[in-house]
C-alpha cells in the first residue's frame, strides 16, 4: 500500500495544529519531521520539543528524518520524544548497526536514509538491520528542489536487492515529489513517499494530499 507522508518543513509553523490537521483529513498516513542541525546538511530546523509537542496534537505515526551529525547520540531520545519512525544517513554513522538496534530496542522502525550520489552498495549491510530505506531524490537540506530523475532507477534497484534478500524492509523516497511523477515513482516501487511543497504550498493542504492519493492509483 502506498502512503503518502507530507513533510512539515513546507508547513506553515505558525498554524502547525491547522495544518496537521488538514493532513489528516486529506488522508495522511505519516507525519514526515526534517530534523537539520546545519553541520550534515546547511540548514538548521527542528528538534525534540516540536516532536514532543507534534505526538500530542496527531495520532499519526511521526517519521524523523535525522540529518544531524552524530545521530546516534539523539536516535533513541527522538523514540522517547514520539517518533514512530527514524532514519539515521549512512553517510554520516559510523556505527550503524549499533544506531539502528537501538531504534528498535525503544519500539520504533529504523530508517537508513541515503543520499542522491551514494551508492546502493552503501546500504548492504545495514539491510536486515533496517525497516525502510529513506531514498533522498533531492540532495537533503531544503524543501522545494526539482525531483533528481535518476533517482528512479535507484529505486528499481533498491527493490531489487530487497526482493532478492527476502527482506521486508520498505522504500520511502523524498525530495521534489508532486501529482505529476507520484505515479511514476511509486510504480518503481516506493511505498512510503514524502511530500512537502506538493502538500503545504497548495491553498488547501487536505485536497493536496487527497490527489496525490489518487495519483498513486494510476499505476496500479
Amino acid at each position: 500500500m502506498i502512503e503518502i507522508a507530507p513533510s512539515i518543513l513546507s508547513a506553515d509553523f505558525t498554524r502547525l495544529g491547522e495544518e496537521i490537521a488538514a493532513i489528516e483529513r486529506g488522508g495522511a498516513a505519516v507525519v514526515h519531521v526534517d530534523v537539520m542541525d546545519g553541520h550534515f546538511v546547511p540548514n538548521i530546523t527542528i528538534g525534540l520539543p516540536v516532536v514532543r509537542a507534534l505526538k500530542q496534537a496527531t495520532q499519526l505515526p511521526l517519521d524523523t528524518h535525522l540529518m544531524i551529525t552524530n545521530p546516534g547520540l539523539y536516535a533513541e531520545q527522538f523514540v522517547e520524544a514520539g517518533a514512530s519512525m527514524v532514519s539515521v544517513h549512512v553517510e554520516i554513522d559510523p556505527h550503524l548497526h549499533r544506531t539502528l538496534e537501538a531504534i528498535r530496542k525503544k519500539g520504533a522502525m529504523a530508517g537508513v536514509a541515503i543520499n542522491p550520489a551514494t551508492p546502493l552498495v552503501m546500504l548492504e549491510e545495514a539491510l536486515p538491520y533496517t525497516d525502510f530505506i529513506l531514498l533522498m531524490s533531492v540532495n537533503p537540506g531544503f524543501g522545494g528542489q526539482k525531483f533528481i530523475k535518476t533517482s528512479l532507477d535507484k529505486v528499481r534497484r533498491l527493490r531489487r536487492m530487497i526482493d532478492e534478500r527476502g527482506l521486508k524492509t520498505r522504500i520511502e523516497i523524498d525530495g521534489g515529489i508532486d501529482r505529476h511523477n507520484i505515479a511514476e515513482i511509486a510504480a518503481a516501487g516506493a511505498e512510503i513517499i514524502v511530500a512537502g511543497s506538493a502538500v503545504f504550498n497548495e491553498a488547501d493542504p487536505a485536497q493536496a494530499v487527497r490527489e496525490l492519493r489518487e495519483a498513486t492509483m494510476q499505476w496500479a
